[in-house]
């Protein structure tokens, strides 16, 4: 009960850092669902919907990389974004931008295997329907997406969740620095090694709303998409 007081008065005290972290922490997520959204829908929409060789390994490379623990991802972008790396000329480390590079990583392939699942399981009779109607392939993967748009949303909120949840890679390839690259998650294991447990506490309870809040406003453009 204490550390729901002291989020509220945290998030209506206006407290400056918080509020950077806060928006570190939305900027980051967004980028990150947005782009790992806009290639692994298409491509899991693809391996979903249509048959070819080497589509078994695929998906089980897929599935391999989808149990892809944080802390190596952080590591493999750290490699290749430090001064010695590939492309550390470009001085990414220790930015949001490195950030979202390492949660792309990670995500990219849970969306794309849970879109290419959902396609599977729900899409066959529709493929059936509209190859009998001889339709593009272009088309039916578009009629594919709208009849899925519902298992798809949760595609999506599960990609922000984990987004938005992570801790390994972004602390590695962030270095949760202060005012600059620190997020929710980097602060509350901060404050918890710190021994301020009600603060991270209010720093939780403050990132479970935010999840609820995202959760309910995707509920409501179901509800509205289902109304039309």
């Amino acid at each position: 009960m204490d550390a729901l007081k002291q989020a509220l008065h945290l998030l209506f005290s206006l407290d400056p850092e918080l509020l950077q972290i806060l928006g570190v922490t939305m900027r980051m997520s967004f980028f990150s669902t947005t782009i790992s959204c806009l290639i692994g829908l298409p491509l899991g929409a693809l391996i979903g919907t249509r048959s070819f060789r080497g589509k078994a390994f695929l998906k089980k490379l897929i599935h391999t990389l989808m149990g892809l623990p944080p802390v190596v991802a952080g590591l493999l972008v750290y490699a290749l974004f430090t001064h010695y790396g590939p492309f550390g000329r470009f001085n990414l480390l220790f930015t949001v931008r490195v950030m979202v590079i390492a949660q792309c990583l990670l995500i990219i392939p849970v969306v794309t295997g849970l879109t290419a699942s959902f396609m599977e399981q729900s899409t066959r009779a529709v493929i059936d329907t509209a190859k009998g109607m001889g339709l593009s392939r272009r088309r039916v993967l578009f009629l594919c997406l709208s009849e899925s748009r519902t298992s798809l949303l949760s595609v999506v909120l599960n990609a922000f969740g984990r987004s938005i949840a992570e801790v390994g890679a972004v602390s590695i390839v962030g270095g949760n620095i202060q005012w600059k690259t620190r997020v929710m998650t980097t602060a509350i294991m901060l404050e918890t090694n710190k021994g301020n447990f009600s603060f991270a506490l209010a720093l939780g309870f403050i990132l479970l709303l935010i999840a609820f809040v995202v959760n309910v406003a995707a509920s409501f453009v179901v509800r509205e998409g289902h109304d039309d």
